[in-house]
């Protein structure tokens, strides 16, 4: 077809409130009975077709209701990984070869099938799996993931549409080639929509991919690869192995192709992939592209003009969501003595009281568990320290509960000591340290707060002072890559507000926006001369 086409406008994709009483909650409800009914074998998929690893089994498990095995997957071996790498090898000609249309239409037909049908499956697996409540996995697997499908098509399309000037008698022309090789996509627990956009973004832009799922998310993953296929996904475009990953370490990240990473997760383990490359340079074809989002010790800075229930409300719900699991979740918070001796600090103990944590399938939860024992005997670690700590104390809090699930109270820790770890170090659970400052002070605190922490992923000031906003947003320039002004730190929107930060959070490419596509592309510049010289001879010669 001789055409250039113009792809769907993308809108963000309305989000049900699942309120007593609606046709959505009900028909959610029935799905959460049924997949918790039946324990499935979360298997690999190698040039689309599911495998059973030869590995050892791993239980996958619902986080509130640990003894409840949802299913079975297993460590991929080191030939399973191999395998994988030359499915993806064998795919790459035809898949870079297909045009961006078709290409473009698996994506937006796979968006589709999650806004309808797959809504209620992939939003049930991520409560079950993950532990979120019905309002979290909306958000979560349902919309932002639908989102990234949608508008990552639009991006890409204008990515493509980006062609060099022409200058008299020539025609100048971008190609927008795939990477040289294979991406690795390495994704986390704790979004369902990362784990969908991080192999399917740089698949998109015309490259084949190995995608290894967390464990602890495998449950959810293993629909978004059925979701995939139906959508019509060529065999070995995406490869989904399962594990912790080892493997993929010993086989796919020193492989001569390797063309790109894909990675959200800790800060250790992306640094370690980075030193892997690093170590194996010299045996590459091509240097891969890394892009990674890692860690955050995310902040609220208040001014003595905040409002001060509306700074209530974001401690609770920026620190407390999900339970503290989120890479943008609020973890430290710094508020002036007169507000938070003057009813600020009865308010977010009372609030905080009142969040309730339990089983997700009960609606009236405000949270579940947290992910699984490793992440819950790190929090109960702390509590042990803080308890013989003279700089700080637990305010409300600090208790933890793993007989059915891996449940930890929401907890406000209150220090006296801004360098303190409570302020520098990530627990990726639900607990927020406070530091009450003096209102002159509101300056000194805000260019402390900015480089105290190693990470530099999200950030918030409340005020109503406009100069202090302004005073406070220079000085935080580069302390996150997603920065709010009255409002929590947490619920980035695709197309809304790109996300990514720096320093010890990451690459800071921003995940739902162009600029993350740009880093699966290799441009190639194509200058066609329609009249080309006869005479090797310059004018100035005479």
């Amino acid at each position: 077809m001789d055409a250039l086409f113009n792809v769907p406008t993308p809108t963000n994709e309305p989000v049900h409130g699942y309120a007593p009483g609606t046709p959505e909650r009900e028909s959610l409800q029935k799905k959460l009975a049924e997949l918790a009914s039946t324990q499935l074998e979360l298997d690999m998929n190698i040039a689309g077709q599911w495998r059973r690893s030869t590995g050892s089994e791993i239980e996958v498990v619902q986080p509130h209701n640990r003894r409840h095995v949802l299913g079975i997957t297993r460590e991929s071996t080191d030939s399973e990984v191999a395998d994988a790498v030359a499915a993806a090898k064998a795919a790459r000609a035809d898949w870079m070869r297909m045009s961006f249309a078709d290409r473009a239409a698996i994506f937006l037909r796979a968006a589709e099938l999650i806004s309808g049908p797959y809504r209620d499956v992939l939003n049930g697996a991520t409560m079950l799996g993950q532990s979120k409540t019905a309002a979290q996995a909306e958000i979560d697997s349902a919309c932002e993931l639908i989102d990234f499908l949608r508008f990552n098509v639009s991006f890409a399309e204008g990515i493509y549409r980006q062609q060099a000037n022409s200058s008299a008698g020539l025609w100048n022309r971008t190609d927008h080639r795939p990477l040289d090789g294979f991406v690795v996509a390495i994704t986390p627990f704790n979004f369902t929509a990362i784990a969908g956009n991080l192999p399917t973004a740089p698949a998109l832009m015309g490259n084949t991919v190995i995608w290894k799922p967390s464990t602890t998310q495998q449950f959810a993953a293993h629909f978004i690869m059925k979701v995939l296929l139906e959508a019509g996904l060529p065999p070995g475009v995406i490869n989904m192995v399962t594990g912790r990953g080892d493997s993929v370490s010993n086989v796919a990240l020193v492989d001569p192709d390797l063309g790109g990473i894909h990675f959200t997760g800790s800060t250790g383990t992306f640094q370690h992939l980075w030193r892997t490359v690093g170590e194996n340079i010299s045996g590459y074809r091509a240097y891969p592209r890394i892009v990674g989002e890692t860690g955050g010790k995310d902040f609220i800075i208040a001014h003595p003009s905040a409002d001060p229930q509306a700074l209530a409300v974001a401690m609770v719900r920026g620190a407390y969501e999900y339970q503290g699991q989120k890479c943008s979740a609020l973890s430290r918070t710094y508020v002036p003595a007169s507000l938070w001796n003057n009813g600020l600090r009865d308010n977010v103990v009372a609030m905080t009281e009142d969040v309730s944590y339990g089983d997700v399938t009960d609606f009236s939860n405000f949270g579940g568990a947290v992910i699984d024992e490793r992440a819950y005997a790190k929090h109960t670690a702390l509590f042990e320290r803080i308890a013989g700590d003279d700089k700080a104390a637990v305010v409300t809090g600090g208790t933890a509960d793993d007989s059915e699930g891996f449940f930890v109270q929401p907890t406000l820790i209150e220090a006296t000591d801004p360098t303190h770890e409570v302020f520098t170090d990530e627990y990726f659970g639900p607990i927020n340290a406070v530091y009450v400052y003096e209102d002159s002070e509101f300056d000194a605190v805000v260019r402390q707060a900015a480089d105290v922490a190693p990470y530099a992923l999200t950030g918030a000031v409340f005020a109503t002072d406009r100069a202090a906003i302004a005073r406070a947003s220079e000085d935080l320039r580069f302390a996150a890559g997603n920065y709010y002004i009255n409002d929590k730190p947490t619920g980035a929107v695709v197309s809304q507000q790109p996300f990514g930060g720096s320093r010890g959070s990451g690459t800071n490419d921003k995940a739902g926006s162009w600029q993350n596509l740009v880093r699966w592309i290799s441009p190639r510049s194509i200058k066609e001369n329609f009249v080309p010289p006869t005479e090797y001879r310059y004018p100035h010669q005479g």
